[in-house]
This record gives C-alpha cells, sequence and structure tokens, in this order.
C-alpha cells in the first residue's frame, strides 16, 4: 500500500464521498433519454477527426506500422455509413465505434472525449486489486492480485450482508472475474485501454480494473461481476458487485496545465489521480504548501542483513501538474538540500506519475547531476496544415523556427521536421548540482508523458540508475494540444480547417514527438519507452505496508556507488573569498578510483585554480579572488583519477 493513496485508490474514495452512487444499468437507460447527437453532429465530429489525424497527428506513420492498422479509412467507412444510411445507430453506438478507432492508436495522448452525461462521471466497483509477486516452494516466482482496499461506505445499489461479503476485505487473494482467469481479464481489459506496449497495456488493464472515467473509455458491458477469490483463512469463495457511477466533484489539475502548449500529461489516469487524494495523506511525512497533491518527502531508515542501518532520502512525485515551474524546482531544491536531509543517497519515485509540465520535468534533472542537461527534442510530422499553423500560429507559441524545415520536406521528402527542445539548455541548467550524493529513479508502466520525458533525461544524461516495477513505462513520447488549440492557432490561416465540435465533445491530438538524446539519440519515445537499469517486482509487504522491500532494494542499490559532497561558502568579513570542501567515499577498494582526485575552480570563464585531494577529501580551504571584475561568477568542479567529472557547483 504506498504512503499516500494515489490513482484508483484515492477516485475509490472519491466514490465513497460523493454524490450517492447509481448502478450502470440505471445510468445507460438515463443517458439514453438524453437528446443524442444529430446526424450533422456526429458527421462535423468525424471530418474534425479525419483532418487531425491525417494533417496533424505526429505518431500516424508510426502507429500503422507497428500495429498493422488504418484509423483513417475505418473513420472514412464510419463516415460513409452514416451519410448514406436512413437510419442512425444510437449515439451510445457511435460512442463506441470512436472509442475503438482511438484505442487502436495505442496512445493516451490522443483521446476522444465523450460529452454530457459522461464527462463528468465514473464507474467503478469499491474495491482495488493490485498485483505482487511471491516465492513458490520449488523457488519460482508467482504472480498474484490481492484486494488491497475495500470502501468503507455502504453503496445504496449494492448492499449485501452475505458471509461472502463479510469476507472480503483487503488482503483476500482474487483468483477469477467473471469466472474468468483474473490475469486473462486484466489483458482483455487492457486491450481497450491504448497502452502504447504490452507492459503499459496490462499496468492500464489493471489500473482500470475497477475504475473507468467515463470521459475517456467505454463503460463496462456488464451489470456485474461475479469475483472469485481466496479469503484470508484460505478458503475460495464468490461475491456478486454491481457496476456504480457517481459524479466527480472535483476539477483535474491537468485542466489548466493541459491548456500550456509545452504540457504532456495523461488525462484518464490524471482523472483517476485526482479525486480528494489528499484525504491518505500520510501524517508523518512533511508536506509542502501549494504541492501537496504533487509530491511529498521524508527520511526513510533502511536496516538492510549484514549491512546494517542507512537513511535515505525518498521523494514520490505523483504528477508534474504545476502552475508555474520555477517555484516548483526551488521548492523541490529545497527540500533536498534542507539540514538533515540524507546527503547519501535519494530515491525519487514517479510510479503512476501521469505527467504534466514538461518543463518542470526537464528543469528538475539539473539538480541532481554535475553534467551538463541536454533537452528533449520535438519533431512535427511534415504537412502542409502544420506548416501553415507554424507560420501563423501568435508569436508566444514559438513555433516559428520548425517552419524551414518542414517547408523543405517537399524537396527532402523528410517525414518529420527539424527537432527543437520545448525547454532551452539554458533553462536547463540555470541551476545546476544542488544535490551531490547518489540518486536513483524508480518507475513503472504507468509513468507516462512528461514522466516518460524526465526518465529518459535521467537516463540519457547518465543521472543515475532506474529501478523498474515493470519492464518498461508508459512510453508516451509526445506534446499534446486540445482540440481549442488548433483552433486558435489558424485564426489567421485563409481557410480555417477546424470547426467548433458540437455539445461538450473534446479531441486531443499528440502533435509533436519526443526524441532522445545521449546514447540513444533520434530513438523516438512514443511506444519504446524506457527501459529500467533493473527490474524489481512487487511484494505483498509493499502492498500493504510502505514499500518497505522496494525501498530496501533501491537502498541496496545505492550503496554501490560512490557518495560525494561540495561545499563552496562565501567567508564572513572577507570579500571575494570562499571557503572550498570536498568529500568522496566509495563502498569498494576496487573503485577507488572514483574518489575525488582534484577540485578545479574557474572565475569569469578563465582557470584560476586547482586543489589536490588525499585520500577523496579536500579540507576546508579559503580561496580568494583578487582583482577579478565585478559580476563574480565561480565555477567549480571536482573530477575523479580519470578525469570524469563528479561533483559541480557555481555560485548564483
Amino acid at each position: 500500500m504506498a504512503d499516500k493513496e494515489i490513482g484508483a485508490r484515492a477516485d475509490l474514495e472519491a466514490a465513497a464521498r460523493a454524490e450517492t452512487p447509481v448502478r450502470l444499468s440505471t445510468f445507460l437507460q438515463r443517458a439514453q433519454k438524453r437528446r443524442g447527437l444529430t446526424r450533422h453532429e456526429r458527421l462535423r465530429i468525424l471530418d474534425q477527426v479525419i483532418l487531425l489525424l491525417e494533417m496533424n497527428y505526429v505518431h500516424l506513420p508510426l502507429k500503422r506500422a507497428m500495429h498493422a492498422i488504418d484509423p483513417i479509412q475505418r473513420l472514412k467507412l464510419l463516415k460513409y455509413r452514416l451519410e448514406t444510411g436512413r437510419k442512425m445507430e444510437d449515439e451510445m453506438q457511435f460512442h463506441k465505434r470512436l472509442l475503438e478507432i482511438f484505442a487502436s492508436l495505442r496512445d493516451i495522448h490522443t483521446r476522444y472525449l465523450l460529452p454530457k452525461p459522461f464527462r463528468h462521471r465514473v464507474a467503478f466497483l469499491p474495491f482495488l486489486v493490485e498485483q505482487y509477486f511471491a516465492t513458490d516452494r520449488r523457488g519460482n516466482r508467482v504472480e498474484k492480485f490481492l484486494v488491497s482496499r475495500v470502501a468503507t461506505k455502504r453503496f445504496g445499489g449494492d448492499r449485501t450482508t452475505s458471509r461472502n461479503a463479510k469476507a472480503f476485505k483487503p488482503g483476500v487473494e482474487i483468483l477469477f472475474w467473471n469466472g474468468i482467469p483474473v490475469r486473462r481479464a486484466i489483458e482483455m481489459n487492457g486491450e481497450f485501454q491504448s497502452g502504447s506496449n504490452v507492459d503499459a497495456r496490462f499496468a492500464r488493464g489493471l489500473d482500470s480494473l475497477t475504475i473507468r472515467p467515463l470521459r475517456t473509455s467505454l463503460p463496462p458491458d456488464e451489470g456485474w461481476v461475479d469475483v472469485t477469490f481466496r479469503d484470508l483463512k484460505r478458503k475460495q469463495r464468490t461475491l456478486r458487485r454491481h457496476w456504480l457511477v457517481y459524479r466527480t466533484t472535483a476539477t483535474p489539475s491537468s485542466t489548466k496545465t493541459s491548456r500550456n502548449k509545452r504540457a504532456a500529461v495523461d488525462i484518464q489516469k490524471t482523472k483517476i489521480n485526482q479525486v480528494r487524494r489528499e484525504l491518505f495523506a500520510p501524517r508523518d511525512v512533511p508536506s509542502h504548501p501549494g504541492y501537496e497533491s504533487v509530491f511529498y518527502s521524508q527520511v526513510r531508515t533502511v536496516r538492510l542483513k549484514k549491512l546494517g542501518k542507512q537513511d535515505v532520502g525518498y521523494v514520490r512525485l505523483f504528477d508534474f501538474e504545476v502552475g508555474d515551474h520555477r517555484p516548483f524546482v526551488e521548492e523541490f531544491k529545497s527540500v533536498i538540500t534542507a539540514e538533515g536531509f540524507p546527503p547519501d543517497g535519494l530515491i525519487i519515485d514517479v510510479r503512476g506519475n501521469p505527467g504534466g509540465r514538461i518543463r518542470a520535468g526537464e528543469r528538475l534533472l539539473q539538480l541532481f547531476t554535475a553534467r551538463r542537461i541536454k533537452p528533449e527534442l520535438f519533431e512535427f510530422i511534415n504537412t502542409p496544415l502544420n506548416l501553415e499553423i507554424c507560420e501563423s500560429a501568435p508569436k508566444g507559441m514559438d513555433l516559428a523556427r520548425w517552419a524551414d524545415s518542414i517547408g523543405e520536406a517537399v524537396v527532402t521528402g523528410a517525414t518529420y521536421s527539424i527537432g527543437f527542445p520545448l525547454t532551452s539548455d539554458e533553462m536547463c541548467n540555470d541551476i545546476g548540482q544542488v544535490y551531490y550524493g547518489p540518486v536513483l529513479l524508480i518507475t513503472d508502466a504507468l509513468s507516462y508523458s512528461t514522466t516518460d520525458m524526465f526518465a529518459a533525461g535521467f537516463q540519457d544524461n547518465k543521472v543515475g540508475e532506474i529501478l523498474g516495477t515493470s519492464d518498461n513505462t508508459g512510453a508516451g513520447g509526445a506534446n499534446v494540444w486540445e482540440f481549442g488549440d488548433f483552433i486558435k492557432n489558424t485564426r489567421r490561416v485563409s481557410k480555417k480547417p477546424f470547426k467548433p465540435l458540437p455539445r461538450d465533445t473534446g479531441l486531443r491530438i499528440a502533435i509533436r514527438r519526443s526524441i532522445r538524446v545521449g546514447q540513444k539519440e533520434g530513438r523516438p519515445l512514443e511506444e519504446l519507452g524506457i527501459t529500467p537499469d533493473q527490474r524489481y517486482y512487487m511484494t505483498r509487504d509493499d502492498l500493504i505496508g510502505h514499500n518497505d522491500d522496494l525501498v530496501a532494494e533501491a537502498v541496496r542499490i545505492l550503496r554501490t556507488k560512490p557518495v560525494y559532497s561540495l561545499s563552496v561558502k562565501s567567508v564572513p568579513g572577507k570579500r571575494r573569498s570562499f571557503e572550498i570542501a570536498a568529500t568522496s567515499k566509495v563502498p569498494r577498494r576496487r573503485d577507488a578510483r572514483k574518489k575525488i582526485f582534484r577540485v578545479d575552480i574557474a572565475a569569469n570563464g578563465w582557470p584560476y585554480k586547482s586543489l589536490m585531494a588525499k585520500s577523496g577529501i579536500v579540507h576546508p580551504t579559503i580561496v580568494t579572488f583578487e582583482k577579478m571584475k565585478r559580476p563574480l561568477n565561480v565555477v567549480v568542479q571536482a573530477f575523479d583519477h580519470d578525469n570524469n567529472l563528479v561533483a559541480a557547483y557555481r555560485n548564483r
């Protein structure tokens, strides 16, 4: 069980406290009585979808190749039948066909959003299921599925007092789902959840097994579920639970962020994460004003067999949904540099993080490494309409830099434009390193969008190792625009191609794809994701406790890394004088060459002095910069015996 409730857990408890839920069958009957979309309105939606996918959707060539699909032809056939048919099929069937076409893209960024009454509704079962692994008598790893939470409130539409219901408690093991082995049921559900890769589809199938935001996904076909489980006394039982529907009351924080043209977020996961998750904030961890639902930090004391105990910093980063990336980065910086925060190891846990503001993720990386961060690149697909958008969009969008390469596609035949960063190189390196201990990142297959980019930058810039609880991340590599953004950015186009959508239907499209840098330069993030350096399998204790086994494994990895420190302090009463000190320690004798060998000091871009280390230590030394012009820009860099840069500081 996570230290703080996120994802489906948060949504489940919100359901228990929102308006009185109704059974799914009742909700669908009421929805059928509403006035549906007219033929003209449906044709308007189809025309706009076809235009967006043909002219703006950046992943279309990749999706056609990897999944052998033809979404454009399916849309055209749907339009033809709508134009020529005498009788229209019911509205639910129309929505279902569109959702199926979008699901075939395997792209969570690119969505068809249902109108009222689905917009603010969530279908749910009053319990949650999570995956863990155990070891059998033969030493083989065995996959199991655990009920991690059961709603405590009695729902008016699902009353039961049976013995099976009383035995259905957190900790019971799920065996079958409507008579289907539970793993297969999860896989079947995952096929409709748009995950980019096998790991992502399975993770989303599990995450949405009992929680379905109806704005972005199909309602369940069944009105109820027969759950076969093994209770805490090892007895096999079966319990029937009806699907319930409730109206969410909270507004996802992504509403504002997603309007920013440098945003990348999974709105379905955000919807699952957003409802009243603060109800489960742990009381024993410090909250950060203004960022209570974004991240929390704590000091974890881990005891390892034969290795003793160690304090490490642990930061759970739930999303990058921040209005302004600047104060967010400063707040994160203040947390990891605060007095008492462990300097010998930092764990950043981004499991289930659906993304958010791209700059928030990319700017964070510089705090953990002496290397200069190189931001990910973004490309348009080369089409006449994208060229018009880049040439005519408001200057604040900064799209003109892509125009030349898109225009040259007529000559070069290139599919994609030249790549440019959304976060400038200067912005990615305007603070520099502030944490000098080893850093480890924990990911899973629900780490998506901006979180994919954060993990890619973490790996591409060699910040540290990645420990994955899945074999891949969610693999969402794109910047996303809402349909309203397309209308806004084509106001100056002579023939305005985009028309307002009827009712409150919505569309979201991946407009620019993210390309990796470093050793995997040129590799797209979409579909391929980030492969972790090491894989971890969640345990039962992780689910019912506080991720204790997971954190212990992370600490084992951190214990194999060198630990550095670099201190640069101004000397009171002495102008232009700084006290400089550095230390290093390595876990094994064979790593002795990774100790600090020297510290180089530069002032205003010129080499000034070098301090030699003894046994990896530079004792406090006062350095005075005489006859140097103001402002004084000091850069201090520590190198190991193989001339690798291991720690850096610059006065800010």
